[in-house]
């Protein structure tokens, strides 16, 4: 009897086996003439593509006629925030681009401190016409959030402050990128606002507002080039150009805002910097022996610290 009962449980387990087998067998037979397919809707991830930079630098600068204020000379902190995120479906595209800078500046003129900073965000939508050439609207605005001076005389003198200046503005033209390093924007109509939200330098009619008005809007052509490459395994540049021309007044003077940042890499996460930022405003009357002309603005900054792509 009990080697009857040992056989039927061998048998009945032998059959499963050959029957899990069997099925086993089945499943991967039907998998391998099924085609797995990403579900449509998961595109997220490779419709966008997000990154930035990190940089916090120990920095020597020098300045000439810089309308935000400063030394021409100082030892100076600098932190460096770039974060961008770029979305492309089809033929539409959105580019979102944000750049804030912030440095706590040890003066040489009345042993003084202050805050050095700017922040420059731009959005700009694109629909391709072909694969180089996008019909694009461009939204930019750019200011500074601390206070700056202008040391003359063992006096300082507020010459800029928080919305003051503050720039505003919105363009409709041809985005050309031949590469994926270069990005060529043109528009022929332009409206820019120039904003100076202080009353005490609003009441100076500063930045080409007139005295007691908060703001006066613009109506020009304005180009934007920009320019991301890693020149070698060490170097790598990035550049922005913007160039705005007022119709209604003096067209042929042309407002320039040029960014430049160089870095090297020492290790992983050090590396040496150079950042050159240039500025013609035909409206920023606060230079020349007078304090009434315009003239280039220049910040030349050479920093060793900490960088991290993100």
């Amino acid at each position: 009897m009990i080697k009857n009962w040992m056989v039927t449980v061998l048998i009945v387990i032998v059959g499963n086996l050959f029957a899990q087998d069997g099925s086993i067998k089945s499943l991967k037979e039907e998998t391998a003439k099924k085609d797995i397919k990403k579900n449509a809707t998961d595109t997220a991830k490779s419709n966008w593509k997000k990154g930035g930079l990190f940089s916090l630098n120990l920095a020597q600068g020098s300045l000439s006629n810089w309308a935000a204020g400063g030394d021409k000379f100082s030892m100076s902190v600098n932190l460096y925030l770039n974060a961008h995120a770029y979305y492309k479906k089809g033929k539409n595209s959105w580019d979102n681009n944000v750049d804030f800078y912030l440095g706590y500046v040890n003066t040489t003129t009345l042993g003084s401190r202050k805050n050095d900073d700017r922040f420059d965000l731009t959005s700009k939508y694109g629909y391709a016409l072909n694969p180089k050439l996008n019909l694009s609207s461009l939204f930019n605005f750019r200011t500074q959030f601390y206070k700056g001076y202008e040391y003359s005389n063992n006096n300082k003198v507020l010459t800029s402050n928080f919305m003051a200046p503050g720039y505003i503005l919105i363009s409709l033209g041809l985005d050309y990128k031949p590469t994926n390093d270069l990005s060529i924007f043109f528009s022929p109509i332009t409206s820019r606002w120039v904003v100076v939200n202080d009353k005490n330098l609003s009441a100076l009619g500063l930045y080409g507002v007139k005295p007691g008005k908060k703001s006066v809007n613009e109506i020009g052509a304005f180009a934007s080039v920009n320019y991301t490459k890693n020149l070698n395994k060490i170097i790598s540049y990035k550049g922005k150009l913007d160039m705005f021309s007022n119709y209604r007044n003096k067209p042929q003077n042309i407002d320039i805002f040029m960014t430049n940042l160089f870095s090297a890499k020492i290790s992983k996460i050090l590396s040496a910097t150079w950042s050159l930022d240039l500025i013609y405003d035909d409206d920023v009357k606060l230079f020349g022996n007078n304090k009434n002309s315009p003239g280039l603005q220049l910040k030349s900054l050479f920093g060793v610290g900490l960088m991290v792509k993100l």
